[in-house]
């Protein structure tokens, strides 16, 4: 990798609860290489239970399962900026220039596994993830970040405000997440956590018109944003029966699909039970422990049509459209911005019921 003779500060990921703020040198742009400055890089769910040692992320000796994360490294993968440098040839192979305002899918793909030939590039078989891979992929806690060769860049038009181009990338998930329920008119959707993920899903499900959806959360403020961004009903299972409710409301059957995006495990068990049979459910959630549930209720009781929702798919162009068209919008969601000299404030704001999307920004 090239560096400039410049330095630029940075959070480096070292361990578990083991990240510090240091002064590093600032990338280069190599050949069909693009450097960008760093407008904004979200904390998402995935960052703080990374941080907090989360075995999803840094293996399991007693599953034989190795560490996903090869620090030293720059977190973070829900980045967007201005391009500043460009290599030899980028602006060809990226359509870029310098000035541009840019986002980069979050997932470097190899192009040579089986899944990057078929057209499925976020399930790539290598899963280069900025933030997580050092040698391909730092990522955008930091004043300046490489775009390799690899990278699948997009433009960002000035049309699109500061907040809600931050959110670029957790809308491209949510709208591959709604996508995979495969939602119809007549049906009943339950998305079960309103959190940054949740209240995009709620406005891509909105658009979807279907006969109700229903948000469940256990924070009544985020509910009621909710209700703003399209839900027919809202439900905070601390107060209220969940799976009661919803059956009142489809004949005593179950809602037709249900999108799990709460990440605790109590997101699993509630969505298998209030489910109807034959129906729908898309799990999305990063998780920090393991979920245990009776796989008979899949299979034996309801012959569930059970679906993965993994990165973005495809759905950075659609996302920038909706956002571009005012379609879908950050406010309410981004609710904190730091400076990335205060990224330990940050991610304990990000991990707490306090917050819905934090932002870190460069020191000005």
């Amino acid at each position: 990798m090239k560096f400039h003779d410049q330095d630029m500060l940075a959070v480096v990921c070292h361990a578990p609860q083991d990240y510090r703020l240091q002064r590093v040198k600032r990338p280069a742009a190599g050949p069909d290489e693009v450097v960008i400055k760093i407008a904004s890089c979200g904390i998402c769910a995935g960052d703080c239970k990374c941080y907090a040692g989360a075995a999803r992320f840094w293996g399991d000796q007693e599953k034989n399962k190795l560490s996903y994360v090869k620090p030293p490294v720059i977190p973070g993968h829900e980045f967007w900026g201005h391009v500043v440098e460009v290599g030899e040839g980028a602006a060809e192979h990226h359509g870029v220039k310098v000035g541009d305002r840019v986002i980069a899918e979050q997932i470097v793909p190899c192009g040579k596994c089986r899944y990057c030939k078929t057209g499925y590039r976020w399930m790539c078989e290598v899963h280069d993830v900025y933030g997580f891979q050092r040698d391909v992929a730092e990522g955008g806690m930091a004043d300046f970040m490489r775009l390799s060769k690899r990278a699948v860049v997009h433009k960002i038009p000035d049309s699109i405000g500061f907040e809600d181009a931050a959110i670029t990338e957790p809308l491209s998930c949510a709208i591959h997440a709604v996508n995979r329920g495969d939602i119809q008119l007549d049906d009943v959707v339950v998305i079960a956590g309103a959190g940054t993920l949740g209240l995009l899903m709620i406005q891509v499900a909105h658009l979807k018109t279907p006969k109700k959806l229903i948000v469940i959360d256990m924070v009544d403020q985020r509910l009621e944003l909710a209700k703003t961004f399209g839900a027919d009903v809202v439900i905070n299972p601390g107060k209220q029966d969940a799976e009661a409710i919803i059956r009142s409301l489809t004949g005593g059957y179950g809602c037709d699909v249900y999108i799990e995006t709460t990440g605790a495990p109590i997101g699993v068990t509630q969505g298998l039970n209030m489910i109807r049979k034959l129906g729908r459910f898309v799990e999305f959630s990063v998780f920090g422990k393991d979920t245990t549930v009776d796989w008979s209720i899949i299979g034996e009781e309801k012959e569930l049509d059970l679906r993965g929702a993994h990165l973005s798919a495809d759905c950075y162009p659609v996302a920038i459209d909706l956002l571009a068209r005012g379609l879908v919008t950050s406010k309410g969601i981004v609710t904190h911005t730091f400076a990335l000299s205060e990224w330990e404030q940050a991610i304990k704001v990000a991990a707490s019921m306090d917050s819905i999307k934090v932002l870190l920004k460069p020191d000005a």
